[in-house]
């Protein structure tokens, strides 16, 4: 009888009118986005840190939505107690997400011998501090970082760089081609399937404006060029 008794209990739990009310908002909030979201559908919709908000996303980008479906909140938001931020912290998770997608089958990589950690790139080739970056990939490399490029040709497709990029995944030796490229040799034009397009789609979900753009293991942007001490530095935890 107890055991009954404990079991009706415990299924009113579960089946509590909270719960059917938490169903209810998000099936509203995904009713109410379709008025904004050009027919993409989010990848989740769950309860944001903050009372009466929940989190929406669509691959690395972050909303928050009112649980009546009415207010749409584009921005960042700071937990005043820890003085966190909470949206950059969940942004790097799903930047990191996004990238480990991709593969590195469809990256240009060039391995450190020993390695202990991995930064991810988005290059343009004819970008001076992308070349500046990878005038040093070696020693990158000897200090025991591998280095994954992406390419993101900012002059957007069927332009000179996506070009020059099609032709160094094309190539029979992209790392070759990769340092000739950049260094301002002319290479063979050659045309095949690439993952260009698909490293330009994840450019735009992730709003990057300026190459290079490296991403760190646990998927912190930092834009811009750094030299390879300071790179080792801050992979290593020693500076943020």
């Amino acid at each position: 009888m107890k055991k009954s008794i404990f079991l009706v209990a415990l299924i009113a739990t579960v089946l509590s009118p909270s719960t059917f009310a938490d169903e209810a908002e998000i099936k509203t909030i995904r009713q109410s986005l379709k008025h904004v979201s050009k027919g993409m559908e989010p990848d989740s919709i769950e309860k944001a840190p903050a009372e009466g908000l929940y989190e929406v996303t669509f691959g690395p980008q972050i909303y928050y939505v009112t649980r009546d479906g009415r207010y749409l909140i584009q921005g960042d938001m700071l937990d005043i107690r820890t003085l966190e931020n909470v949206t950059d912290a969940r942004r790097n998770g799903l930047r990191k997400q996004e990238i480990s997608k991709v593969g590195e089958n469809n990256m240009v990589v060039f391995p450190a011998k020993n390695a202990k950690h991995s930064v991810t790139v988005f290059t343009d080739i004819d970008c001076g501090y992308c070349r500046k970056l990878h005038a040093e990939i070696k020693e990158i490399n000897k200090r025991g970082i591998t280095v994954r490029y992406l390419f993101f040709p900012r002059s957007g497709p069927n332009s000179p760089s996506y070009y020059k990029a099609e032709s160094v995944w094309c190539a029979d030796d992209r790392q070759k081609a990769m340092t000739e490229a950049k260094a301002g040799a002319t290479l063979e034009d050659k045309r095949c399937d690439n993952p260009i397009d698909e490293h330009l789609a994840l450019v735009s979900a992730m709003g990057l404006r300026g190459t290079p753009a490296i991403i760190l293991e646990d998927g912190t942007l930092v834009p811009g060029y750094m030299p390879a001490s300071k790179l080792e530095a801050l992979v290593n935890g020693d500076i943020r």
